[in-house]
């Protein structure tokens, strides 16, 4: 096994963990806003906490994920065109689609790392809830930041791949 592989390997169990998190973080929002629908319905007394917490908590379950999906080959695609193409063709698009992935997931990883480091030197914090909001960029950082090495590595491992094994 060479080195890339057992690289790849370690991301990939960290890749499973946030993908858990981020499960575990969809369980919490859906038992949170649960209660807020009962003491709202049933009580009669809203729960004014339910509706900033479930807010601040979607930004790192939309990127906990991330990884997952490419690991798990989840991401839509059109293959009509791309299954005619021979084994340089086909290696050649998914290089590119790879190095997008890589592109944009460093554009957003380095947008949330500055997010997070600014909220956590201004010591700002939710409104409501009175939680720092740098706990909630943390996450979502973490998550891009995994998922553009992921992409590296996966893309390193395309390009080293022979064409007919792609």
């Amino acid at each position: 096994m060479s080195r890339l592989d057992r690289y790849i390997r370690h991301v990939e169990r960290l890749v499973v963990l946030l993908a858990a998190a981020g499960a575990c973080i969809i369980i919490v929002q859906m038992v949170w806003i649960s209660y807020g629908v009962f003491t709202r319905y049933a009580l009669n007394t809203p729960d004014r906490m339910v509706t900033e917490a479930t807010a601040l908590l979607l930004f790192p379950v939309a990127f906990a994920g991330l990884a997952y999906a490419l690991r798990e080959d989840a991401y839509p695609r059109v293959t009509m065109l791309t299954d005619r193409l021979p084994a340089l063709g086909r290696k050649i698009v998914t290089l590119i689609n790879l190095a997008l992935m890589l592109g944009v997931g460093l554009f957003f990883a380095t947008a949330a790392g500055n997010a997070t480091i600014r909220a956590f030197n201004s010591g700002s914090s939710s409104e409501i809830l009175l939680w720092p909001r740098w706990i909630f960029w943390a996450p979502g950082t973490l998550s891009l930041v995994v998922f553009a090495i992921y992409a590296l590595l996966r893309l390193a491992r395309v390009a080293l791949t022979p064409a007919e094994e792609v």
